[in-house]
């Protein structure tokens, strides 16, 4: 894909643009002086022990959720048991707020929370229910823990950037929902996402991201600006469906199961070996560096994405990076 064509559209992408809208709530609620932990990872970790509590919520487009209940309330469960695994930890419990305008129509909304409830092996322990709204809402929180974090701010210059998605699935139109989950047999779900919190245990990994719907593109950029480096990526190298376009595959595809992490270059091929093994597509996809910026190569050559020192995405670059190592 020409690189210059793919940066002229992530300006006007819309999962990006979500993205950045949450610089204006880190600065309004002043998180990087009250919060106890580093702001802008997947989930909050709280020291505790010999490891972390992981604490995350998800809330969803009204839209999506009343033209798509039943996959909505799927997603609640999906999309925070992909945070905490992105982290390096293992779910725990999920708790929930739904609003309907009645019992009728929140019906598929609660059977898709069960189903993935299920799926994934996590129980819904609590939540908050009302039938009275003007219309469908969700919102889901999950904790978990980790021994070991893998983390939006550990990302090295040197370190080679690794791709791991499911390429076994379709998008669930009109959305650019990629699902490859639902359907699949949960010991499956549960063994894929094992292999996060494996790498981090067994030292072979410090940072990660799931892949949000900022698309692959917006979810680097998240990384790599918490981690106040950059990186150059190659276009050509990024795992990607047969007869999917490659603009929506890169910035606003939200796969069932996507991961971007950053590996030090002595243990990409044991990292890319493990995600190969339980068939997942897994390519390394470029480098990280101290530049500060996000070059993307491709046919035509190199485009600059963003420039770090001159506009932040989320608003969560660090003060001092080597203060916030987790690992």
């Amino acid at each position: 894909m020409n690189p210059h064509a793919l940066v002229d559209a992530l300006q006007d992408s819309r999962g990006l643009a979500q993205k950045r809208d949450i610089a204006g709530v880190v600065q309004a609620l002043d998180l990087g002086a009250h919060s106890p932990v580093p702001v802008g990872d997947d989930c909050a970790a709280i020291a505790d022990g010999d490891g972390w509590q992981l604490l995350a919520i998800e809330g969803f487009i009204p839209e999506f959720v009343e033209r798509d209940p039943w996959f909505a309330g799927w997603c609640g469960v999906m999309v925070n048991v992909s945070d905490i695994y992105a982290m390096g930890g293992r779910p725990l419990a999920v708790v929930d707020a739904v609003w309907a305008r009645d019992a009728e129509r929140l019906q598929p909304l609660l059977a898709g929370i069960a189903a993935a409830s299920a799926a994934y092996g996590v129980p819904v322990v609590g939540g908050h229910s009302n039938l009275r709204g003007s219309g469908e809402n969700l919102a889901v929180s999950i904790l978990g823990r980790a021994r070991r974090l893998l983390s939006s701010f550990d990302a090295r210059p040197g370190d080679v950037l690794v791709c791991a998605v499911d390429l076994r699935g379709a998008y669930r139109e009109p959305f650019p929902h990629w699902n490859c989950a639902v359907g699949t047999d949960p010991a499956r779900l549960r063994g894929d996402l094992e292999l996060l919190p494996a790498l981090a245990e067994d030292g072979l990994c410090a940072a990660a991201k799931d892949i949000s719907q900022a698309g692959l593109i917006g979810t680097a950029m998240m990384l790599l600006e918490c981690s106040a480096v950059g990186a150059v990526i190659d276009l050509d190298a990024i795992p990607c469906p047969a007869g999917a376009d490659p603009q929506r595959w890169l910035l606003s595809a939200f796969p069932s199961y996507g991961f971007i992490l950053s590996v030090p270059p002595r243990h990409v091929d044991a990292v890319i070996a493990r995600f190969r093994g339980r068939n997942l597509a897994c390519s390394a996809i470029g480098r990280c560096d101290d530049a500060r910026r996000l070059l993307l190569r491709g046919d035509g050559g190199h485009a600059l994405a963003w420039d770090f020192r001159r506009e932040s995405v989320i608003g969560c670059a660090p003060p001092s990076q080597p203060e916030l190592r987790h690992a």
